[in-house]
């Protein structure tokens, strides 16, 4: 894995991060849900990884709320293909019930991601050590995550490890454009927003070459309020380790 330099233009501006890591992440199944195809219990998923789900991954990878995670990019690397299973899930009211759930078979890719602080967190300004942070994350990812990869769901067992984005074949490489129409982009959540609110965002992603630019969670224009929440509350030394302490972990 190598440390990309990755550029944005924000207001008018450029940022420049020395934080990105790129990894592949895959597995035999995917359920990336519809959420519409939720309500009558059985599941779709979509052709391609939500960015929340995406999102995911990489804080399976390394998570702490000192930081936030933006996933900005993911190369399609297989053929998008599906395979319908039969499935008996438990029914809240005790038993089991028959549904179908659609899949994503056989599915691999490769994802850029980077992070940065969390403003919303200035409690937790003792603990931001980029360096520290980003050695840990390029650890934690070569040796497949601190936490178990699921690729949408529970019963999708993913695995990752680093890669340079954009090596090798895809099978969409020679495909101009394609676009997946109006989907589901992720969940903004209090300690991300400084507001006490769940909202659901949308956005219309975009293949070009293989590869998805996703946009930045504020760049979705797409929203629904869903509902009140309030954010978590951390305090370093009593349900938050510092990046010493996961260092001096590590050794053990």
């Amino acid at each position: 894995m190598e440390l990309h330099a990755v550029i944005y233009k924000e207001r008018g501006r450029s940022m420049k991060y020395e934080n990105s890591i790129s990894f592949r992440v895959y597995g035999k199944y995917a359920l990336f849900s519809d959420p519409i195809t939720r309500t009558g219990g059985e599941k779709f998923s979509y052709q391609i990884p939500t960015y929340q789900a995406l999102k995911g991954i990489v804080e399976s990878v390394y998570f702490k709320p000192t930081l936030m995670w933006y996933v900005d990019a993911v190369r399609i690397i297989n053929c998008i293909q599906t395979e319908s299973k039969g499935i008996r899930p438990i029914e809240f009211g005790g038993g089991n019930t028959l549904s179908i759930y659609t899949y994503l078979k056989s599915v691999e890719y490769q994802v850029k991601a980077h992070f940065e602080w969390n403003g919303n967190r200035p409690e937790l300004e003792g603990d931001r050590n980029e360096h520290k942070h980003f050695q840990i994350a390029k650890r934690m990812l070569e040796r497949g995550g601190r936490r178990d990869i699921f690729l949408g769901t529970r019963e999708c067992q993913g695995y990752v490890e680093p890669c340079t984005f954009g090596e090798g074949e895809g099978a969409y490489d020679n495909c101009p454009e394609l676009s997946f129409g109006v989907m589901y982009h992720g969940i903004s959540y209090p300690d991300e927003t400084g507001k006490n609110e769940l909202t659901i965002r949308l956005w219309t992603p975009v293949m070009k070459n293989g590869v998805i630019s996703l946009i930045r969670p504020e760049e979705c224009t797409m929203l629904r309020t869903a509902g009140k929440q309030k954010a978590k509350s951390f305090s370093m030394g009593t349900n938050l380790s510092g990046y010493s302490e996961l260092c001096a972990e590590e050794k053990l």
